[in-house]
């Protein structure tokens, strides 16, 4: 059995997070985030409120059925742990084809971003913030 690090271990729960775009099996997205009132998130895509848990998961879900090919890539993450809290920036690549199901078209896209995720272990780690900006090009 591997041990991880706890760095290990936090990156491995974000990378969960876009794997998902890429297998489209979206089963460990609710264990992944921590439902509760206090999740919060912001989306790099409209609609741009702060959301809570039920509807973030909804929004993945739906973000990455309508990307065909997704793939993604991490840049220099920064993980910083405070005891059970960590909060971890990174460089965000996203692309693949963005499909239109009604007009049976499709869009290549690559959005380059930042993103923020805060972390809790209680008693594994989970999300509790996320926040994704796009960089304009």
């Amino acid at each position: 059995m591997t041990v991880l690090s706890e760095n290990e271990e936090i990156i491995k729960i974000i990378e969960t997070l876009f794997e998902s775009g890429k297998t489209k099996d979206f089963s460990s997205l609710r264990d992944i985030h921590l439902n509760d009132h206090r999740f919060s998130s912001f989306s790099d895509l409209p609609p741009y409120d702060l959301k809570d848990f039920q509807n973030t998961v909804e929004l993945e879900e739906l973000k990455f059925i309508s990307i065909s090919d997704y793939d993604y890539q991490i840049k220099n993450p920064k993980i910083s742990v405070f005891g059970n809290a960590a909060v971890v920036a990174l460089e965000l690549n996203q692309k693949g084809m963005l499909v239109d199901t009604k007009a049976y078209t499709g869009e290549h896209i690559s959005i380059d971003g930042r993103a923020t995720f805060v972390l809790i272990k209680q008693p594994t780690w989970k999300i509790v913030h996320i926040h994704l900006s796009k960089i304009n090009n």
